[in-house]
């Protein structure tokens, strides 16, 4: 089998933000996550589809949320 470099040990390959997003969420809850990473989008009437508009125009925040992600799989 042919595996493209860098995706054969990258345990983020294949995970969407939202489904970061959503495990995150499952897990902790809005309330946790705000306290953890505060962003509006997470404190005030927080949804999923406002959360990755922000994330996904935002790269720090995206990138601690993926790497609060990566902490809980990894652990």
């Amino acid at each position: 089998m042919n595996v493209p470099r860098g995706h054969a040990h990258d345990p983020m390959h294949g995970i969407t933000l939202e489904m970061i997003l959503t495990y995150l969420v499952d897990h902790h809850g809005w309330t946790e996550m705000g306290i953890r990473i505060p962003i509006r989008c997470f404190t005030t009437s927080p949804t999923v589809k406002s959360s990755l508009a922000f994330l996904r125009k935002t790269p720090w925040a995206r990138q601690k949320v993926e790497a609060w992600y990566r902490e809980e799989i990894s652990a």
